[in-house]
Formats: C-alpha cells, sequence, structure tokens
C-alpha cells in the first residue's frame, strides 16, 4: 500500500468497513488521477510564458554599398536588447542579412568590413604578385591585361566584370560555423535570401542549400558579377524583382517587421546630365516603384527605418563608415518604438545564447576529392592541395592551395565544401572553368609620339591556347605589326602536375631596327630580320620564377634602311645554347610599388650548330620598388655585353626613350656593351579607391644613367650619360598612359605621350 493510502486508511474507524471500502475507492481514484497529472501540469506551469513576446522579423534591402548601413541598424537593436526571430534580405541585405543569420554580431560584421580592401574585394584575378610565372609575362610586351575568349562564334566575354571568387572565399571564412547546415530554418536565425532568374524574370526565394551560394546569387547585379547558378537556374540580384522582402518575412512565422530600407533615391533634373544617369534613372525608377508597393504591406505596429545616405552611391565602398553611422541615427529615432519590443538583459542573453552557432572543432580531413564536373582536374587539386591530407582543417592553408590553383589563370571560380564519408571527414572542390575559355586572346597598342615628328606604333595580339591536355598544356601565339612587325609561337608542356618541369618548343620570327653610331652620331640604320627555332627544357619555379635552357638555331639578314644605300646587305646564321633565370615578385610592371625583378640571360653561339662564329652574350635586368604610403621608390640597373668587340650589328644592345635616357629618343644610340641604372620616384595622385572603376594616377620623376659603347675598355663611369625625366601616368586596363619629358645631360631634350609602354 502506497504512504497516501495508508494514511487514509489509518484515518477512517474500524467499526465503518463498508463506508471506509467505498471512501477509499473513491479517494484513491481521484489521488491516482492527479499524481499522474502532476508532471504534465508541472511542466506545462515551467514552460509556458506568463506573456508570450511577439516575434521579430528583419526585412534589409538591397543598396549596394549603401547597405553598410544595415550593420548600423542592427549595432543599435542590440544595444536596445530587441531580438531578432527571423531575416529576409535583398542583394547587400541578404549578405549583411546573412552573416548576421549565421551567428555572427554586429560588432564582427562591422570589423569583416572595415578589414577589407575593398578594391581587391571587387577584382577577381590574383594580385600580380601571386599570379603564377607565366601569367606575369602576358603582362610584358605591352599587352592589354584582359583576356577574351575565343570560340567557334568568335570572341566571347565573361558574363560578369566579377566572377566573385574573393568574395566567395571571403563569405566562405565567415560563415564556416555553419558550414553543415542545409536548411536555412536551422541556422541561428532562420533566413531568406531573395534572387532573380535571369531566363524567366521570376522572384527565387532560397531557403536551402550553401549559405554562401544564396547570399553570393542574391546580390550578383547583372553585368558587374556573374550570373549565380543554383539547382539548374541562372541568378542574378533579386533587387530586379524584390527590392524589399516584406512579404517573404511576413511568411516566416513573425508578429512584427523591422523594415530597414537603403534604396538609391531618384536624381533630380538638374542631376540627369548624361547617358549614364539616365540609364541609372530609369533603372532606379523601377526598382523604387516596387519598393513602394512592397511598402504598402506594412502593418499597424511594424517599423520602417530609412537612413538618411543622400546621393551615396552604390558603388561607393570608401564610405562604409557614414553608411553605418546613418544606419544608428536612423535607428535611434525610433528607440521609444522600439522599446516596446526590448527583452530584459536577462531575457536578451538568453536569446543570444540560443542564436549563437556551437564551436566549430577543427575536423581533421581524411580525404580530399573534386565533384563529378571537376573529375578533369582531379591530380591537379591533388598535387596542389594533397599536402593538406592528414592536418586538422586550416582556413590559412586552403587559402593559399586555393590562391594557388587559381593564380593558373584557368578558372573562373574555386570553391570547396566540408563532406562526411563513412565516418570520416574531408573537402570537396569545385573548379570552374572560365566560361569564355579555354582558348583566350589578348590584344594591345603601343603608341609613341615625340613632338618632333616621329611616332612609333605596335599592335599585338596574343593567343592562348591553355588546358590543351589533362597535364594542363598551352599554346601561345603572337602576332605583332607595326614598327617591329614579330611572329612567335611556343608549345608549353608539363611533364606533370607533382613535378613542375616542363619542355617547351618554339619559332620566333622579328624584324626590328638598329642605329650605327659613329662620335655620338647616327650615321647609318639598320633593318634587321632574323628568325629561329628551338627546344626549352625548365623548372617553374613556384609563382615566382623559372629556369630554363634550351638549344636553337636560325637565320636572317640586315640591310640598310637609313644611309649610305651602297653599304652592303648581309646574311647570318645563328646557332646555340642559351641559359635563363628569372625571378619575379612585382606587384605592376609598370608601376610597381613592391617587389622585385631579375633577370639572367646567356647565351652562347657554336659553329658546331650551324652559328658563323663562336661567341657569348650575357645580359642581367634586375628592378627593386618599395612604397611609403602613396609615395614609391624604384631602383634599376641593366647591363649587357656581347664579350666581343667584334660584335655584328644584329647583336647591337640599344638604348634611348622614356626611362632609358629619357633625353633621347627610343633606340637612337646602339652598342655591344650596355649599362643604365635608374633612380624613379612616383607618387599616387589619385588612389583609385573612390569607386570600382576608379584609376590610379601617377606623377614622378626618374634620374638614369647610363651609355652604350662598342669597346668594353670604354666602358667607364666618366663616360655615361646623366638623363632625367617628369612623367604623369594613368594605370588604365589598356596599359599605362605616359605623358613625359626628358633632358640628356648633352642637351638633347625628348617629349613623349604613349599608350602601352612596357619598361
Amino acid at each position: 500500500m502506497s504512504f497516501p493510502f495508508f494514511l487514509l486508511n489509518r484515518a477512517i474507524p474500524h467499526g465503518c468497513n463498508a463506508i471506509k471500502n467505498r471512501n477509499i475507492g473513491m479517494v484513491r481514484s481521484v489521488l491516482m488521477a492527479l499524481l499522474l497529472a502532476f508532471p504534465v501540469l508541472a511542466q506545462a506551469a515551467l514552460s509556458e510564458p506568463t506573456v508570450q513576446r511577439p516575434r521579430v522579423g528583419l526585412v534589409l534591402s538591397g543598396g549596394g554599398a549603401r547597405g553598410f548601413a544595415h550593420v548600423g541598424v542592427l549595432k543599435v537593436l542590440e544595444q536596445l536588447n530587441i531580438p531578432v526571430d527571423a531575416i529576409a534580405g535583398t542583394s547587400m541585405g541578404a549578405l549583411v542579412g546573412g552573416l548576421y543569420a549565421s551567428g555572427m554580431t554586429a560588432s564582427e560584421i562591422e570589423s569583416l568590413i572595415n578589414s577589407l580592401d575593398w578594391q581587391a574585394a571587387f577584382r577577381d584575378r590574383p594580385s600580380r604578385a601571386t599570379l603564377g610565372f607565366r601569367r606575369k609575362q602576358d603582362d610584358r610586351n605591352f599587352l592589354v591585361r584582359y583576356s577574351l575568349g575565343v570560340g567557334g562564334d568568335g570572341l566571347e566575354l565573361p558574363t560578369g566584370l566579377i566572377q566573385g571568387q574573393n568574395q566567395t572565399q571571403l563569405l566562405r571564412g565567415a560563415t564556416m560555423k555553419v558550414s553543415d547546415i542545409a536548411r536555412f530554418d536551422e541556422l541561428p536565425i532562420p533566413f531568406r535570401a531573395v534572387a532573380t532568374d535571369l531566363e524567366s524574370g521570376a522572384e527565387v526565394v532560397i531557403d536551402a542549400g550553401d549559405l554562401v551560394t544564396a547570399m553570393r546569387a542574391s546580390m550578383s547585379a547583372p553585368g558587374i558579377f556573374t550570373p549565380v547558378e543554383l539547382n539548374g537556374r541562372l541568378l542574378v540580384d533579386g533587387g530586379l524583382v524584390n527590392n524589399l522582402p516584406i512579404d517573404i518575412a511576413r511568411q516566416m512565422n513573425v508578429d512584427v517587421l523591422i523594415v530597414v530600407d537603403v534604396s538609391f533615391p531618384l536624381y533630380d533634373r538638374d542631376e540627369l546630365t548624361s547617358p549614364l544617369s539616365v540609364t541609372n534613372q530609369s533603372a532606379a525608377i523601377m526598382v523604387r516603384n516596387r519598393t513602394l508597393e512592397k511598402r504598402l504591406q506594412l502593418h499597424e505596429g511594424d517599423l520602417l527605418i530609412e537612413p538618411q545616405l543622400g546621393t551615396m552611391s552604390s558603388a561607393d565602398f570608401s564610405r562604409t563608415a557614414k553608411a553605418l553611422a546613418s544606419g544608428e541615427a536612423a535607428t535611434l529615432l525610433l528607440k521609444d518604438k522600439l522599446m516596446k519590443l526590448a527583452l530584459t538583459e536577462v531575457e536578451y542573453q538568453q536569446d543570444i545564447a540560443a542564436h549563437t552557432p556551437k564551436k566549430l572543432q577543427s575536423p581533421k580531413i581524411d580525404f580530399i576529392q573534386t565533384d563529378a564536373s571537376s573529375a578533369r582536374y582531379t591530380e591537379a587539386v591533388e598535387a596542389v592541395v594533397g599536402k593538406i591530407r592528414g592536418q586538422s582543417l586550416d582556413r590559412a592553408s586552403i587559402n593559399d592551395a586555393l590562391a594557388s590553383l587559381y593564380a593558373l589563370d584557368l578558372f573562373e571560380t574555386i570553391d570547396y565544401k566540408l563532406l562526411s564519408r563513412e565516418g570520416l571527414q574531408g573537402l570537396e572542390f569545385h573548379l570552374q572553368p572560365k566560361s569564355w575559355g579555354p582558348d583566350y586572346i589578348r590584344v594591345g597598342i603601343n603608341l609613341e609620339d615625340d613632338f618632333a615628328g616621329n611616332s612609333r606604333y605596335n599592335l599585338a595580339g596574343r593567343l592562348i591556347m591553355t588546358d590543351v591536355n589533362a597535364l594542363g598544356a598551352e599554346w601561345l601565339t603572337d602576332v605583332q605589326i607595326g614598327d617591329r612587325p614579330r611572329f612567335a609561337t611556343e608549345f608549353f608542356q608539363p611533364i606533370s602536375w607533382h613535378q613542375p618541369f616542363f619542355v617547351a618548343p618554339h619559332f620566333e620570327y622579328e624584324v626590328h631596327s638598329v642605329p650605327v653610331l659613329q662620335e655620338d652620331r647616327t650615321v647609318a640604320q639598320y633593318r634587321v630580320r632574323n628568325s629561329s627555332i628551338g627546344f626549352d627544357i625548365g623548372r617553374e619555379l613556384s609563382s615566382w620564377g623559372e629556369v630554363r635552357a634550351g638549344v636553337q638555331r636560325g637565320s636572317g639578314s640586315s640591310e640598310v634602311l637609313v644611309g649610305d644605300p651602297l653599304l652592303p646587305k648581309t646574311h647570318f646564321a645563328t646557332g646555340g645554347y642559351f641559359a635563363r633565370f628569372a625571378y619575379d615578385t612585382l606587384d605592376n610592371v609598370f608601376f610597381p610599388r613592391h617587389g622585385h625583378q631579375l633577370t639572367v640571360l646567356w647565351n652562347g653561339e657554336r659553329r658546331a650548330l650551324g652559328a658563323d662564329y663562336d661567341s657569348n652574350k650575357l645580359f642581367t635586368q634586375w628592378q627593386y620598388a618599395k612604397t611609403f604610403d602613396r609615395y614609391s621608390m624604384v631602383l634599376a640597373l641593366d647591363a649587357g655585353s656581347s664579350f666581343s668587340d667584334q660584335t655584328p650589328t644584329q647583336d647591337y644592345f640599344t638604348l634611348g626613350g622614356f626611362l632609358n635616357l629619357s633625353g633621347l629618343t627610343a633606340g637612337s644610340i646602339a652598342g655591344p656593351h650596355y649599362a643604365l641604372g635608374r633612380f624613379i620616384y612616383f607618387r599616387q595622385i589619385g588612389r583609385g579607391g573612390g569607386g570600382v572603376l576608379e584609376l590610379p594616377a601617377y606623377a614622378g620623376i626618374s634620374l638614369e644613367a647610363g651609355n652604350v659603347w662598342s669597346k668594353r675598355s670604354e666602358a667607364r663611369f666618366n663616360s655615361l650619360r646623366h638623363d632625367a625625366s617628369l612623367f604623369f601616368g594613368v594605370d588604365s586596363p589598356l596599359g599605362p598612359v605616359y605623358l613625359a619629358a626628358g633632358v640628356d645631360d648633352r642637351h638633347q631634350t625628348a617629349f613623349y605621350l604613349f599608350l602601352g609602354r612596357s619598361f
């Protein structure tokens, strides 16, 4: 008998057995029901709050750089203990909202924004210092630094100026803690991103999948960013169809909405002064009209926040601090209304704890693989990334591996995800080849005018056929017309992905002019034509250099172009060995601010290989750049010798031209021996950071000393020419544009206006 029934039995007198038995039965039934119900009632009492707070939904609009105001709004909401139970965002609102939904605080998002180089974030191509060595060489020979695809239908262009590689990896690192979550309702804060189906124009609400892909798709402004492929659809910026997703947030089981609208205001009439402003206004009208329609869906009790951003451009990423401050100020104006949604400090800390993602344990990487669409590149991934197998997940190591793969300049994007397989943890890589490849053409122009009636030009094109076979072979072909015609082709064949050795057969034909001097006076000018065929072997030295050696054979001729027409036309034969070491970490060929460059070349002509005579020729070029804020200093030294004083004209070195004894016209002196030293000092007068497309500009001076000599014994310091120049330059996508003036210590001057000049 249980304890309650024992007490009940003792309380009833013994003489009343019938009554006793009947009452005990009734009481026993009541007590049994109470005992069975007690745990349920107790649990209900503990779990049911006395007052059910309203669920708060946050709506963040698109607006490009103006969207950084969202972070200011979030900062104030946190200060006021306002909970956020669901987020719907479009474009930049999706980016900020996605980061917040992943568990980042407003301060963490602000720190991330402030730490970024926005020019670099919106530039996919790796910095030149980390670019693969072969691609660095494309920047020389005054070729435009952007490649156009070549296909069966002619030239092909990327579907966006920015492919998003840097953005993807930035977001990947920031959201690593929730990388294993596939349904956005399971994020620390439920989240929705809005995108547009580029093919149908339909609105696409992304509520599952990869969070980074969703954020990128929502903010892929057409023409600027490459569309994002997701579930068979090409997605672009959601602002085209729903820039203020109030209706989406309303469907996320919320009671009240906080809506932040950072849409760009319409221009006044006096600001519509160009085709670009009119086009922008037309697009803004469509977006704004749809936004105003969405704002009609606000209910009583919903709150609308409109940061006062004035005419701040959606591309003005240099004014993030102003945008954040505007978001804070606009939110504080609604403080009294917002406080109705505030929690106590204890309640808010409990809410934060519930929304904080678990600390990510760095798993050991047991395997590395590629997805089905990237199987062709499995060996390349293994060669570059395989070294991290068996190690704990380390973002820095993965970023280094991705940078090495991306520096090959073969891929539009490279991404990865964590996988679990049979109890093991691993990484799966996705490599998206360039949609406008694998064959490309780089075109370039070199125009030069010395304001003295002398002008020169060269038009050049380089056909780059990449990914020729499974080992990543490529075939380069150069064609150039103008002052210095040239045709060259090289087939570059790596031995394997794991060993950086290569072979490279090549052919070249070139025409150039060489002056002949007597006592500093040009007495003739020869036109030299030569062709050669060769076979090289070499080794790539990471991304910074290359060593190669080879054998080559050729022939040519030279004839008088300017001078005594009775001077004979000569024919010559070449054949011999060569060896070259090249090192290059410069961040820019034309306006270097950091890094080194060194080239050492030896060429040995041998009769045994068909040359007219035995000879040796050595050439070296060194350059060092250092920057102090806006000021940069470049030191350079070039030197070359044919060793013999009886060197034929075709083997002469030439000097003259901007930064090559700037007071002399280009190529105006030549000889078998030369040396040149340069000190260049320039200031960046336009940072190129006020907008994504703004170009940096520079102003500077150079001091130069050098000369050519017909005999090595004449090479002395007291025989050096001393030159100087003043210049203004712009680093444009078509190559550098210079306006310069040079002066020589022998009272010669030269002026230059040119495009595409390489040092």
